[in-house]
């Protein structure tokens, strides 16, 4: 055999056999230092509203925090990676995602006292596979002007649909999931019928077809486009925040009918079914759901903590008003029946 054929053979060898044992070991032996003293999160909620919330508890615990924030895949990134999957903790910012975790099966049901006896029933899963931190409100904006939107003339989502009321409504899309919440609160309240009729009727009001985010809804009352809007509570105050002149003549409307108030919808958390540091995880929804946290995760964004006795700017905006009376845990299960009933409507295409 010549030399070169024997010097090939023994880096063959290398590659194949020596290589690989090296990396095996190595990971055997960086494996427990790798998970030491830290908590995992991938969120769906921006940097700027967790970070203050994750620096404060690592400042208190030593326990090291690392974010990852995305825009949207967690369920499939988690999927993809399985039993090796870093991830301890998702924060997520609506009920859906919460619920397709659990769905997935990759979420596993947390045992804490602390939780349980700290967020309501009505705010957390059944089974305490996730638990919800803040709630925000799906308000009725309109003019100020009582000549264009008198007072009483719309006091809850129904009336958005009334056959006088005319071109004067303005929406995103239907199919953001921002509205298929507020759709299948309408569905367990009032059923699939009247849920579609609503719709049908509401495609007839619209002033312009739907576009924009929630703030171009408002902005949209102030340029004179529409006397009325739908959009999350919290984006009046990131508008004002940004140029009041396009909210200085708007007022709020809390919705409520014979069934029910205003539509909710929440920001949570869950614990990952692989989670490879789950004490400390557990750590950090526990202190999550503590007044300071609950109340500093709230202020950032404009919502409301889920603990009633804790005081926020947004709760005060909507004043003493009623919210839905349907479980938030139970949206979840209408979410695609309001999504087929936008396709049938075909009030997105108007």
């Amino acid at each position: 055999m010549s030399r070169d054929i024997k010097i090939f053979i023994r880096r063959i060898y290398t590659l194949v056999f020596i290589i690989p044992c090296l990396v095996l070991a190595g990971v055997m032996f960086l494996s427990p230092l790798v998970h030491a003293n830290e908590v995992n999160i991938y969120s769906y909620r921006q940097s700027h509203l967790i970070e203050p919330l994750l620096n404060k508890f690592s400042q208190d615990t030593g326990i090291k925090t690392n974010a990852v924030f995305v825009s949207q895949g967690i369920a499939e990134k988690l999927r993809f990676e399985g039993k090796n999957s870093p991830a301890d903790i998702v924060l997520t910012v609506d009920i859906y995602r919460l619920a397709e975790l659990k769905e997935k099966g990759l979420t596993k049901s947390v045992s804490s006292d602390t939780l349980t006896n700290r967020i309501p029933a009505a705010f957390r899963d059944i089974s305490n596979h996730w638990f919800a931190l803040t709630h925000r409100s799906r308000v009725i904006f309109a003019t100020s002007d009582t000549k264009r939107a008198p007072f009483g003339e719309v006091s809850g989502y129904l009336d958005l649909a009334k056959p006088n009321l005319g071109k004067r409504v303005c929406t995103r899309t239907l199919s953001h999931i921002y509205n298929l919440g507020l759709i299948s609160s309408l569905i367990a309240q009032y059923g699939e019928e009247r849920t579609d009729k609503w719709l049908r009727g509401l495609k007839k009001n619209l002033a312009r077809r739907p576009q924009g985010n929630d703030r171009e809804q408002i902005k949209a009352i102030t340029s004179g486009q529409c006397d009325y809007a739908i959009a999350n509570s919290y984006y009046f105050n990131l508008l004002t925040a940004d140029d009041p002149k396009w909210t200085k003549d708007i007022r709020w409307i809390a919705p409520k009918s014979d069934k029910g108030g205003t539509h909710m919808n929440v920001s949570g958390m869950a614990m990952t079914r692989h989670s490879p540091n789950p004490e400390n995880a557990l750590k950090l929804m526990e202190f999550l759901a503590s007044d300071w946290a609950q109340q500093t995760y709230a202020s950032y964004n404009n919502e409301i903590p889920i603990i009633d006795t804790i005081s926020s700017s947004a709760r005060e905006q909507l004043g003493d008003f009623e919210r839905q009376q349907v479980a938030i845990g139970t949206l979840a299960t209408f979410i695609n029946k309001a999504q087929d009933l936008v396709i049938s409507s075909k009030i997105d295409l108007r």
